[in-house]
């Protein structure tokens, strides 16, 4: 009777291996390793929108195992018990804690589609009406100016003037093309004196900045080409959410009671 009860104990012991291996990656040294740590990192991996196959599975296998190893290794030395790993996984569960504070915070406080749109609506509002395709000359005195305008009246090419004695390097070299641009880009002195320009005109007299005495010349007049909604989005939605948290942060900062 009691070898039958050995042996029936034998075969369950037998039969339950293959389950309990199905649970586990590995045994290291004797301590199981779970498949829930594959799973872990799989997640992780798939969430940074890389494919998770069978070779990164097999990778992913084989660091939980390195791990483990290396756990073990440091748990045999005592590195758990020093006062430097334990201000590093104080820290380490301070970020993660952190972490999922905010992540939280946004699972229950949704940027809705309504309040993407009102977002898009003000930066429409703010960024419409028109676009001037300007060019310029920067020189230091207002003689030189005037000088400048003189021989432009006088038939002189504008761009090859720009190219021989604009200051200004970067338009300078492409005969002081300043590419399209809202007149809020530019300077108050600058734009104030652009918007009175028709398309064609140059100024008759020099405009005066911090940067010097300019001669300006609008090319071009259109209507600002904005992107669709839809073309951004995602980046209007991520502008949103990083606001929303640093206002959420700033909120438990001004409420929390520092003495």
């Amino acid at each position: 009777m009691k070898r039958s009860l050995l042996a029936l104990t034998a075969v369950a012991l037998l039969a339950a291996a293959p389950w309990a291996m199905a649970q586990n990656v590995a045994i290291v040294n004797g301590k199981a390793v779970p498949l829930t740590r594959v799973e872990a990192l799989a997640q992780q991996v798939a969430a940074a929108g890389r494919p998770v196959d069978d070779q990164v599975r097999e990778q992913l296998r084989e660091e939980v195992i390195l791990r483990e190893i290396f756990m073990q290794e440091a748990q045999k030395r005592g590195i758990g018990a020093t006062d430097e790993f334990k201000t590093q996984m104080e820290l380490a569960r301070q970020t993660i804690m952190i972490r999922t504070l905010f992540a939280d915070y946004q699972k229950k406080n949704p940027i809705t589609d309504a309040a993407i749109q009102a977002e898009y609506d003000k930066f429409v509002a703010a960024n419409g009406g028109k676009e001037y395709r300007a060019r310029h000359v920067l020189v230091e005195t207002e003689d030189e100016a005037k000088a400048i305008i003189k021989s432009i009246q006088g038939g002189a090419k504008f761009e090859d003037i720009a190219k021989k004695q604009s200051k200004d390097p970067g338009s300078g070299a492409n005969g002081g093309d300043l590419d399209w641009a809202a007149a809020a880009s530019y300077v108050t002195e600058f734009s104030e004196a652009m918007v009175k320009l028709e398309k064609g005109q140059m100024t008759s007299a020099p405009v005066k900045s911090q940067f010097g005495w300019h001669v300006i010349r609008v090319d071009d007049v259109r209507q600002a080409q904005l992107p669709k909604l839809e073309d951004i989005k995602p980046q209007v939605l991520q502008q949103m959410q990083q606001q929303q948290l640093s206002d959420y942060q700033r909120s438990l900062r001004e409420k929390a009671k520092i003495q």
